[in-house]
């Protein structure tokens, strides 16, 4: 028989912190990483300059933030990129078509 009911949540125990992927991680801590080393490098920051300096850790940041459909988001994202660097041609019928066949 090997009928399985599978509870609606039981993917989100695989990510860490019941919200992250690896990947959300490696993001985040890359910005952060980033935005660190600029802060140790640049002295007598203006405003303006600091808010350059805090961008890596705040787009990183924003991009992990664990929101409703994230990673259907990022998903799309990267079909995108990967779309955009690797072009193909895709053939799209539909859903709707109906496929005619020839068995008699």
């Amino acid at each position: 028989m090997n009928n399985y009911l599978i509870p609606a949540n039981s993917k989100k125990s695989q990510l860490i912190l019941g919200f992250f992927t690896p990947l959300d991680l490696i993001l985040f801590g890359t910005g952060c990483s980033l935005t660190i080393l600029l802060l140790m490098l640049v002295k007598n920051a203006n405003m303006l300059e600091m808010i350059i300096i805090l961008l890596p850790a705040l787009i990183t940041g924003f991009l992990v933030t664990p929101v409703l459909y994230y990673h259907n988001v990022l998903q799309f994202i990267i079909n995108v990129l990967t779309y955009i660097s690797n072009p193909r041609r895709y053939y799209w019928k539909g859903w709707c078509v109906k496929y005619e066949t020839n068995d008699k």
